[in-house]
């Protein structure tokens, strides 16, 4: 009996040893102590688990297959995609100030109280790799553009995972569905991407069929306020986000010459060769249209532009975060925008419908008429950021 129990002994370690070496996805180390002996009480079994993904950086990174707590850096709207990806804020344990606005004046903080509790010190500016290592999150987020942080929390030991805000020449719809994807594979069992996509690309095709018969006379032309004090005016040119929303509804961003990549400087006087016929504010600045309509920031006078003759200066929503950048709001922003820039050629089209249908569709959010109406109100204070 004892040179049986010895070879049951012998097999049991064999076994852990090749399980250990033969590397997969995770490894698996098993401990036993033979039959025979009256103090073993039973079998232990250590299991550790990793999925390998591809960043949107082409870092191949190893992240554990049961991830519970996540940090996200300077990716702002990500926090709020999380959120509603997860249809819960608990796994997030550090997220930027300015998510964190956007939340404390939107949507997300009224469906997702929780993430109201959220830590932000140790991620808004430089990152605090001491204090976020007090957090243990399994995974950290950070901006595809900015390898140094990427570098910075490798260095520190933290998994950390790249997203790209612009590597699809800043088009919303595209990188929506590529964030999803992503998270898709890191969370098999909340895997949104084929619903988050065809609802997605259902609105953009829809949109672009509708403005497809609009002559070169008809386009809007539309000046992007991105950020705008008594001191300050920052527009989008060919290469940021206001581009792709010019596109994307058949319009014309009058500042498309500016070659800056991001936010691009001007002034009222360039804006005035401009004349746009409509103006859209983007929820990076407390501007308000009545602050346009009435010139009432700084010295500025707006009221020789056509698009405040004709009362033609909007707010974009502000859902579960500033809508202007890729997020969960992308599809129905763009259903708002078509309906807000051409109300004629969009008569037929509920916008609110259309945002209902969709949280619940997608993501299993339920939305009273309130809630949605909400959305396309946005309050100043949401503006109140301070961009890394």
């Amino acid at each position: 009996m004892k040179r049986f129990a010895s070879l049951l002994l012998c097999a049991a370690l064999f076994v852990a040893l090749f399980s250990a070496c033969a590397g997969g996805s995770g490894t698996t180390t098993t401990t036993a102590a033979p039959s025979d002996d009256p103090s073993w009480i039973g079998t232990t079994t250590a299991v550790s688990e990793t999925i390998t993904v591809t960043d949107h950086a082409g870092h191949t990174v190893e992240v554990p297959k049961n991830i519970e707590r996540i940090a996200v850096c300077d990716i702002y709207p990500l926090a709020s995609v999380l959120t509603v990806f997860f249809n819960s804020a608990e796994k997030l344990v550090a997220i930027p100030d300015a998510s964190m606005t956007a939340a404390k004046n939107g949507l997300l903080g009224e469906l997702y109280p929780d993430i109201l509790n959220v830590e932000t010190k140790c991620v808004s500016g430089s990152i605090n790799t001491e204090e976020l290592t007090k957090l243990a999150p399994d995974v950290v987020f950070y901006s595809a553009s900015d390898e140094s942080i990427g570098d910075t929390l490798r260095n520190a030991g933290f998994t950390a995972v790249a997203l790209s805000v612009n590597k699809w020449d800043y088009a919303c719809i595209e990188t929506l569905n590529q964030w999803i994807t992503l998270l898709s594979t890191m969370f098999p069992e909340n895997d949104k991407a084929a619903a988050v996509k065809a609802y997605s690309d259902e609105a953009y095709a829809y949109v672009q069929q509708r403005v497809s018969v609009l002559s070169e006379d008809e386009r809007a032309r539309i000046f992007v306020m991105f950020q705008y004090s008594d001191t300050n005016l920052m527009t989008s040119g060919e290469k940021f986000f206001g581009q792709w929303w010019c596109d994307a509804i058949g319009a014309v961003n009058v500042a498309q010459e500016l070659p800056n990549d991001n936010a691009a400087p001007v002034n009222l006087e360039q804006v005035y060769a401009w004349n746009p016929g409509a103006i859209l504010i983007t929820n990076f600045t407390k501007a308000q249209p009545a602050d346009i309509l009435n010139s009432t920031i700084g010295s500025d006078d707006w009221s020789g532009i056509d698009a405040v003759k004709d009362g033609r200066v909007y707010k974009m929503p502000l859902g579960m975060y500033r809508s202007y950048t890729p997020g969960a709001d992308t599809p129905v922003t763009l259903y708002w925008l078509a309906k807000t820039v051409y109300p004629a050629l969009f008569e037929d089209l509920d916008v609110t419908a259309k945002a209902k249908e969709y949280y619940h569709a997608v993501f299993g959010v339920e939305l009273t008429d309130a809630q949605v109406e909400s959305i396309f109100a946005p309050v100043s204070d949401a503006g109140n950021v301070i961009l890394n």
